[in-house]
Order: structure tokens, then C-alpha cells, then sequence
């Protein structure tokens, strides 16, 4: 039995190998993009303020992007941050995701919110190996391959608990350390064994999850087994919208008032919603306003996309509609579990940094698997 699955681990890993390091470190660069941007672009996402400062309104905040803006350019929404030292984040209709960072307490607008070029070609080679979208809906051989070796990762992982699996306890321990002392053969067999066996559970959870993006028929098989039919498609990697967490807002054209002055009485009622519902969720991670629609996320445990949703009159202010999270549809819930699960952040900053360290071992493992093989076959020539 063991002489078969160690084939099956050999032969998938050796042409699969190299693409599963690409999307294992793509993947670790990417759990802590956001702190790594908030830490070098501090004047971006970070207002400095008396203590005694008030925000500006809301209201007050999106018209004096708006004066800046070029012609066909619209604010479509506001982000605050319950972090009184954070800017608010101001979405523009034009480009597609666009937002500028501005200082809450003076109007400032700080700087353009975009993802860094590192982090951009990382998620790219994570999702799609660099590749784009053909025109005419042809082939995404760069998804396509992603997939396949994304598959065939969590056969070689479980092929590999099998050809690992010891005969008595004393074996266990033995085969779960890493020697350091014993020359670097023993050393890399040990990082690849041992760090194989303790990543197990979170690159399968990672990899099983991941496989959601990737192809229709295992993503809606792998909500039926949670009691759910969907044929949508998630948005691995992409900033959320407010329909989803708060931390974008739903683009939609400004209201215009009786004397047709664009953004005048849509805006003027951001700050009111944004009182209310700060009110209503007094611990509130982050709310976002738009023309007629708010989300608030409290930054539960867990679902990083979990947010509350809110519908209000632009002209009144009075909130007509509320959305729980709760009240939401299961669907939505698993999807934004999946998404938790996958880039680790299901238990916050300790599973992340797990997930990260993982990660990277899930790249370490093709190419110390590589160097074991090729000692093999020196030997056998020898």
C-alpha cells in the first residue's frame, strides 16, 4: 500500500512542485498585506490630531473631495474607522475600486488608497500564475493551472500521511523532529517531513477552501455539503464591498436637489446615518455610507465579512431597511467563512501568524521533497 501512494506522491509531485511553492509564497506575502501597507504608508492611512479634536461631519468630508474631483468623477461612498487616529477612506465612482485616503479633522486628502505593485503581482501569481483573462471568454489557463495544482496538492498531502504514518509512538516522536546536528540530509528530510505533518491541517484547510475560486463544480459541492445550492463565485483577494463588510462602499450616482446641485442633500445626511448607526453599534470596527445604503462591521470573531446592512432615505436620513448579519443568507455566511478560513484570520491575529508560517511551509515542502529525489537518484547512479 505504501510503495503505491509513494508514487502517487512522487510522480504529481514532481511536475506540480514548483507551481505549489509559487502559490504557497505568493499566498504567505499575502496574510499580512494590510498591516505591512499601514506600516509603511503611515501617512496614508493614519491622521495626526489634537486630542481634542472633532472629525469633521461626514457630509462635510465627501464635498470637498468632490470639489477636487474631475469632470464624470463621483464620491460614491465614505468609510470611517472606529480608530479615532485612522483617515477615512473616500470611494470614487472612476476607477473601478479607487478611493483617496483623507484626514478626518481637516479634509486633507492624504494620498490615493491603491495596492502596492509587490502585493498586486503577488495576488495575481496566487490567483492566476501572472495570467489574464482571454477576450471572448477563452481559456484562464493561469486559474486553470492554479486549480489543477491546487487539487493535486491535497492529494500529495494526504498521500504523504500515509507514506508518513509510523508503526509505534517512539517512531512518531522520532519522524515529528527536526535535527539539527545529524548533517543537512537528515536535516532537510526532517523539515520535510516533520514540518509537513505540523502544517497538515492548515494547508488542507487553506487548499480545500482555496479550491472554491477555482472551479464551479467543487464550489457548489462544497456548499451542499453545508445544506446550500449557489452558482455564484466568490471574490478571493478583492476588497470588500459594503455589501459584504463595510469596507466598500456600492457605487450609485449622487442625488441632486431641487435647484440641481449634485451631492448636496445626499451628503448632507452621511453624518446623521453615521450617528445612528454608530449608536446602534457602539462597537463598531468600521461604517460605511453611500447614497441610500450603509454597512457597519464590528470586527466579530471570525468572519472578517460579517457587517450589518442598512438601507436610508437620502433626503431624510431615516433608515427605512435593516439587514443583520444574523438575518443573513447562509450562503453569504459560509462564503465569508471560506474566505476566513482560507487567508487564516478565523481566530485572529494567532491563526494568521499560523497561517502564515504554514504557508510557507507548504512552499519549503516541493523544493526539499526536489532535493531528497535528486540525492536518491545520485545514489542509485553512484
Amino acid at each position: 500500500m505504501k510503495k503505491l501512494f509513494r508514487k502517487i506522491h512522487l510522480w504529481l509531485s514532481i511536475p506540480f512542485g514548483i507551481v505549489i511553492t509559487l502559490i504557497s509564497f505568493s499566498g504567505a506575502m499575502l496574510v499580512f498585506e494590510e498591516e505591512i501597507m499601514h506600516l509603511l504608508h503611515r501617512d496614508l492611512y493614519f491622521a495626526e490630531h489634537a486630542e481634542d479634536a472633532v472629525p469633521l461631519p461626514v457630509g462635510e468630508l465627501a464635498a470637498k473631495v468632490a470639489a477636487t474631483l474631475p469632470e464624470g468623477v463621483k464620491v460614491t461612498g465614505v468609510t470611517l474607522f472606529a480608530d479615532p487616529g485612522r483617515t477615512c477612506m473616500v470611494n470614487l465612482s472612476e476607477p473601478r475600486r479607487a478611493s483617496v485616503a483623507v484626514n478626518p479633522y481637516t479634509g486633507e486628502v492624504t494620498g490615493r488608497v491603491e495596492r502596492a505593485p509587490f502585493f498586486t503581482c503577488m495576488f495575481r501569481l496566487h490567483r492566476w500564475l501572472l495570467d489574464g483573462m482571454r477576450p471572448g471568454g477563452g481559456i484562464f489557463v493561469g486559474k486553470l493551472v492554479v486549480g489543477i495544482s491546487t487539487l493535486l496538492f491535497v492529494v500529495i498531502l494526504l498521500s504523504g500521511v500515509v507514506i508518513w504514518w509510523p508503526r509505534t509512538r517512539k517512531a512518531m516522536r522520532n519522524s515529528l523532529k527536526i535535527s539539527v546536528r545529524k548533517g543537512w540530509r537528515r536535516f532537510w528530510y526532517g523539515l520535510h517531513v516533520a514540518g509537513g505533518m505540523y502544517a497538515l491541517l492548515f494547508l488542507l484547510a487553506m487548499a480545500s477552501t482555496g479550491l472554491t475560486w477555482s472551479f464551479p463544480w467543487y464550489r457548489n459541492g462544497f456548499y451542499r455539503l453545508f445544506g446550500v445550492e449557489t452558482t455564484q463565485g466568490g471574490n478571493h483577494g478583492a476588497r470588500p464591498s459594503a455589501k459584504t463588510s463595510g469596507g466598500r462602499a456600492q457605487s450609485g450616482k449622487p442625488s441632486e436637489n431641487a435647484s440641481g446641485n449634485k451631492h448636496e442633500v445626499s451628503f448632507a445626511r452621511w453624518q446623521q446615518v453615521c450617528e445612528e448607526l454608530a449608536r446602534r453599534n457602539p462597537s463598531f470596527r468600521q461604517i460605511t455610507v453611500s447614497d441610500g445604503a450603509a454597512g457597519v462591521s464590528s470586527g466579530r470573531a471570525g468572519n472578517r465579512r460579517a457587517s450589518d446592512r442598512y438601507l436610508f432615505d437620502p433626503e431624510s436620513g431615516e433608515i427605512t431597511k435593516t439587514m443583520l448579519y444574523e438575518d443573513t443568507a447562509r450562503a453569504n455566511k459560509i462564503r465569508g467563512w471560506i474566505f476566513s478560513v482560507h487567508v487564516g484570520s478565523w481566530g485572529g491575529l494567532p491563526t494568521r501568524i499560523l497561517a502564515f508560517v504554514a504557508a510557507l511551509a507548504g512552499a519549503t515542502l516541493p523544493l526539499t521533497g526536489y532535493y531528497l529525489w535528486f540525492r536518491r537518484l545520485k545514489r542509485r547512479k553512484s
